[in-house]
Formats: C-alpha cells, structure tokens, sequence
C-alpha cells in the first residue's frame, strides 16, 4: 500500500465515521512519517484504522470497505 491510498482509505473512513482523526496500526501506521518507504514496507494491502474519539465505528468501518467489500475489490 502507498501512501496515496492510505490517504484514500482515510477519506473513505471519514465519510463513513463522520469522524477526521484517526489511528492507524501495524505496518501501515509508518506511511505518516515514512511517505515512500522501501518496497518490502508496501507489501500489504490492509490497513487498521480506527477513528481515535470513536473507535467503537472501527466495525462500521470494516463493514463498509474492508476486506471482501466493493471498495477492497476495486
């Protein structure tokens, strides 16, 4: 994953949320600082994120474009 869909999963979130602070976690969380890693460090196309006020909307979330959904396929 880069950055730029990091940015995009994020806008993604926040349309879903209604929420514009997020926590990501694992691997991804080093795009923040790390804008164009090495490519052993984009190997992975999941992100974990969650809205840092209402991290109970994480399964709103996932539901909506995680893995198996239309936004994961496209």
């Amino acid at each position: 994953m880069t950055r730029e869909e990091l940015e995009h999963i994020i806008r993604a979130s926040a349309d879903i949320t209604d929420q514009y602070e997020f926590v990501i976690i694992g691997s991804q969380s080093m795009l923040g600082t790390v804008p164009y890693p090495e490519e052993v460090f984009v190997v992975s196309m999941e992100a974990d994120i969650y809205p840092l006020l209402a991290p109970h909307l994480a399964d709103r979330i996932d539901g909506a474009i995680g893995e198996g959904s239309q936004f994961h396929q496209t």
